[in-house]
């Protein structure tokens, strides 16, 4: 087999057999095959596309280049999740707990975060005491006992993926759907689960800005899941403004406890209960989704969602006061309002941009060598849709420094006040094949 045969293969549209998409992975990760080759490839997949079958191949060929996880110890059929990313995306901390509140089994693989705020790990270590550096069988043991726990991804889980992913992001070939789906699908089924729940976003602060986009992607690792034995589902949602209130680290750990009280953002809880339920049926613990959400509410009202929270925290070293005190978790030395100038109604939040203004205060990471700061962040004080009068704060401003110009600056630049908008709806759509 030659790879400039299979270049020009696809590159007239004609579909490659798993045969040559495992000879095309298995040599780019030895280094056999160079990268010029394999981004004139990237580029014929970007313009020909790939079949569905095409597509579950290209997933499984990346998912074998390197370690997978095996969850087969572990009891019942395990739930994990998968959010295409945003800002103020705290749906895992929820989550998590508030599924595993219901004896599903949730071993959820996490990574720190790049971007305008952390990771699920770096929110997490917000908390004092809490680690994720657990051996695979402290983990298993973990989610047989108590139904939860978080993991940091493992070095060599598809490798094929990271070397593929850092050529089409110097290559103009990111922007591609079987390649974007079988990516993100790699890795969720090298992590061992047996169903799969997608949370794929939409909007300003979203990598798809369009609805229809969004569809195209939620279908694509749906299929592919479904083609490789993982029942999966997706969720289409808006990220065209942060979800929730809180944008940083420490003030979204707070936020996903108030939410597991039931005295959370509205936006935020919506979303955690449509993904919630997705996971309660696709674990067999619902006949329907009205019934999983209703399983969920409960379990939100008897308060067995925040005991399994405090639970997960003290199993992995973490202080569960922080659950009932949360003014333990990491503040910052000032807060300044951000006033707004005129009356009207909030009409839009750039959602990206109001991310990056967090990154600027120390919530996120700029390069992988940035240090976080747990304690700043932004808290929004109105959402589009919400009327304003002028002087009345828009946002909070949480820093470690008075010199917040530029933060305010950027937050002015990007919500608008008009004198009539309506809240986006929050889920356009939901993918079941």
């Amino acid at each position: 087999m030659r790879m400039v045969d299979l270049i020009a293969k696809k590159r007239d549209g004609k579909e490659l057999s798993k045969e040559e998409i495992d000879f095309i992975i298995q040599g780019y990760t030895k280094g056999e095959i160079p990268d010029y080759q394999v981004s004139a490839m990237a580029m014929a997949i970007y313009f020909q596309d790939m079949t569905p079958r095409e597509r579950a191949d290209l997933t499984m060929a990346m998912v074998n280049s390197g370690d997978t996880i095996d969850l087969s110890a572990i009891e019942g059929v395990k739930v994990d999740k998968h959010s295409t990313g945003g800002v103020g995306d705290t749906t895992t901390l929820v989550l998590a707990p508030l599924v595993a509140a219901l004896d599903i089994p949730v071993a959820k693989m996490s990574g720190r975060g790049l971007g305008h705020t952390g990771g699920t790990i770096d929110k997490l270590e917000a908390i004092q005491g809490f680690h994720v550096e657990i051996t695979e069988d402290e983990f298993v043991k973990l989610v047989n006992d108590s139904k939860i726990a978080v993991i940091g991804q493992t070095g060599n889980l598809t490798p094929a993926d990271k070397k593929l992913y850092a050529l089409r992001d110097v290559t103009a070939t990111v922007n591609s759907i079987p390649l974007i789906a079988s990516s993100i699908m790699s890795k969720k089924i090298a992590a061992g689960s047996d169903a799969i729940v997608l949370d794929v976003k939409t909007g300003a602060g979203a990598f798809m800005k369009t609805a229809e986009d969004a569809r195209e992607l939620a279908s694509a690792m749906v299929s592919i899941g479904n083609q490789v034995g993982r029942k999966t589902m997706a969720v289409i949602s808006d990220m065209s403004q942060p979800l929730g209130f809180a944008i940083g680290n420490s003030l979204e750990v707070k936020e996903a406890i108030d939410t597991l009280r039931g005295q959370g953002p509205k936006d935020l809880e919506e979303l955690c209960l449509a993904l919630g339920r997705q996971m309660v049926y696709l674990a067999g613990k619902a006949a329907s989704l009205e019934e999983a959400e209703e399983k969920l509410r409960e379990v939100i009202r008897s308060g067995k969602a925040l005991e399994k929270f405090k639970e997960f925290l003290r199993n992995q070293g973490g202080d569960d006061s922080v659950v009932d005190h949360p003014e333990k978790l990491p503040t910052a030395a000032y807060k300044i309002e951000v006033p707004a100038k005129t009356d009207g109604v909030v009409a839009e939040i750039v959602a990206d941009e109001i991310g990056t203004a967090a990154m600027l205060l120390g919530a996120g990471r700029a390069t992988k060598e940035s240090e976080i700061d747990l304690a700043v962040g932004l808290m929004l004080n109105k959402k589009v849709g919400d009327k304003v009068k002028a002087g009345e704060s828009l946002v909070t401003i949480h820093a470690n420094t008075e010199n917040v110009d530029q933060v305010m600056q950027k937050i002015y630049d990007n919500i608008r006040i008009a004198d009539h908008a309506e809240a986006p709806v929050l889920v356009h759509g939901i993918v079941t094949e």
